[in-house]
């Protein structure tokens, strides 16, 4: 687990996304031009929570999001993704 010093505000997370495949199942190389974007990644920090509605993600979960969602960001060479919690599509 990373120990980052970024507090996401109200209900965004703060996501490290999965890295991507480097193979096929029939054991092809996949070169980086063609390798999708993940759409998995593990939970790194999480907000409060708006007034009434506390976050039911916690760190350490490992979720689904959208394609495209959250914006990426940068931090000490590490990339992560910070997100609403609407955005995540379920908890794995």
């Amino acid at each position: 687990m990373s120990n980052v010093n970024i507090k996401p505000l109200a209900d965004r997370v703060l996501v490290e996304p999965a890295a991507a495949e480097e193979k096929t199942a029939s054991g092809l190389f996949i070169p980086d031009t063609a390798k999708e974007k993940p759409q998995k990644g593990t939970v790194i920090a999480v907000g409060n929570g708006k007034k009434d509605e506390p976050l039911t993600v916690k760190v350490g979960d490992t979720v689904l999001y959208g394609k495209y969602s959250g914006t990426e960001l940068s931090f000490d060479g590490q990339d992560y993704l910070i997100m609403r919690e609407a955005d995540i599509l379920a908890i794995i």
